[in-house]
């Protein structure tokens, strides 16, 4: 793809292979600005629609093929799972940004050496963290409370988890890559892979098919460690064949290691982006323990709500990503002109399909709760919560727009600080104080006050302190 406005062509240049997955360019071909994020962000939302749907589809695998008590087994992991997670995706977010401005600039030779750091430290997180869980996995249960009658498969079902990390790991490494460079599809058909064999595995090992044993609990972590395992060796296979710039080569295994000063810049991106996740879920953890409050009913109401609006989240929080992506390409390609036009570009978009996505939810928001509660009061309940709060998510996918282009520049402390203030400075308070003044409703009250106050908050920011500066690629 060539620019037309300008003599700049940021893409790196292909090999002469033709059936690589499309990358693009912030300044590709010159198409509206609207459209290349379009183009990028439909596999990226379908990615993130496709992992949630496989993780509901597992749960209904445990809960209905051996019974609760499994379900529950693997559930009362996750806290610490989510926690590891959280980490990994910020260190490879702060690789996202870096490759992204490598690649604007055209500089493969830098691209390969942000990657191959990424690479060996994932590897090496992911074998020290995978070694202590595996010692240190029942004292960790015994800690978050772990009941007596599903701590045995508890236990076994996260030592073969944290087994795993080291290959998954590297998984969410090599997407992430991918995603820097404008490659939206090719993770996503890896993730169509991995499901897909997970999807199979599971209940395969779970009903003992094809003659394989019957593992219980451990058949849904033994389906991850094949599809993780199936699914990065067929993106490395798939990458070489097409000849992509972050191929497995020589010089990329050669940059197969650490190199200090680049996972310096990598984490000091990344990690703020972790930190906030971890907060964002301590706050969750705030918010279910004011509404267990109300009784059994208000919780079933509120993991319906929630199940709806993670879904009309998908794309707010992809169009922030594709914004920080774009911003770290323009900015690599030293076209900082180009910047205002990603974030009016990624703000449209995020208004028009959040306004479809949430009026469509306004308007069935019975009948798609039913999908999930069946109990007239619950479903009352959750009809009227999502009534308050569903609104507010157009607010939020706004704030991820601007903090994802500073983001891409490489600023990410403020952003952050920003985006925990509003948690943690807002949403609890509010949510506790109006929960006492006019009960269950007002716990719903603390998500638009906080969306409210993070717009407000980045857009000052943005406008007073980060559009003022000449930005630059990050220097390692």
């Amino acid at each position: 793809m060539r620019v037309s406005d300008s003599d700049l062509a940021t893409a790196v240049p292909a090999a002469p292979a033709q059936r690589a997955a499309p990358r693009v360019a912030v300044t590709d071909d010159g198409r509206p600005m609207w459209l290349l994020l379009a183009v990028f962000l439909v596999p990226l939302v379908l990615s993130n629609a496709l992992q949630s749907a496989g993780q509901t589809i597992g749960s209904i695998y445990l809960g209905r093929l051996i019974g609760v008590r499994a379900l529950a087994a693997v559930s009362v992991i996750f806290p610490i799972v989510f926690l590891l997670i959280s980490f990994m995706i910020g260190l490879a977010s702060g690789s996202s940004v870096l490759i992204g401005q490598a690649y604007g600039a055209r500089d493969e030779h830098r691209m390969k050496a942000v990657a191959g750091t990424t690479l060996a430290a994932s590897l090496w997180l992911g074998a020290i963290v995978g070694a202590a869980g595996l010692l240190l996995a029942p004292e960790l249960l015994r800690w978050i409370g772990t009941p007596p009658e599903i701590f045995a498969d508890a236990v076994l079902y996260a030592r073969i988890l944290f087994a795993s990390l080291p290959v998954f790991f590297a998984f969410i490494a090599y997407t992430t890559f991918l995603r820097g460079t404008g490659d939206a599809a090719t993770p996503f058909y890896a993730l169509v892979l991995t499901t897909a064999i997970s999807l199979v595995v599971s209940p395969a090992l779970i009903l003992g098919w094809f003659g394989l044993p019957r593992l219980g609990v451990a058949s849904v972590a033994v389906a991850s460690i094949v599809a993780n395992t199936a699914g990065l060796a067929g993106l490395i296979a798939y990458l070489a064949r097409v000849r992509h710039p972050l191929r497995l080569d020589l010089e990329v295994a050669r940059n197969l290691r650490v190199e200090w000063p680049i996972l310096a810049a990598v984490v000091r991106i990344g990690i703020p982006s972790a930190i906030q996740m971890i907060f964002v879920a301590l706050a969750e953890i705030a918010v279910i323990t004011f509404v267990n409050r109300f009784g059994s009913d208000a919780t079933a109401a509120y993991g319906a709500v929630n199940q709806v609006v993670g879904y009309v989240q998908f794309p707010a929080i992809s169009i922030g990503i594709a914004a920080s992506i774009f911003g770290a390409q323009a900015i690599g390609a030293e076209r900082n002109d180009l910047l205002r036009k990603v974030v009016r570009a990624a703000v449209g978009l995020n208004y028009a399909l959040g306004v479809l996505l949430v009026g469509a939810c306004y308007l069935f928001a019975r009948e798609i709760l039913g999908w999930f509660i069946t109990a007239p009061h619950a479903l009352a309940i959750a009809h009227r919560l999502l009534m308050i709060t569903l609104w507010s998510y157009l607010l939020f996918g706004n704030a991820a727009v601007l903090s994802g282009i500073m983001r891409g520049s490489g600023t990410v402390v403020w952003p952050t600080l920003i985006g925990i203030a509003a948690i943690w400075g807002v949403e609890v308070p509010v949510a506790y104080v109006m929960m006492r003044q006019i009960g269950l409703d007002g716990v719903w009250l603390g998500y638009p006050a906080a969306f409210c106050a993070n717009l407000c908050l980045q857009f000052a920011y943005y406008e007073l302190v980060w559009r003022r500066r000449e930005h630059r690629r990050i220097a390692i």
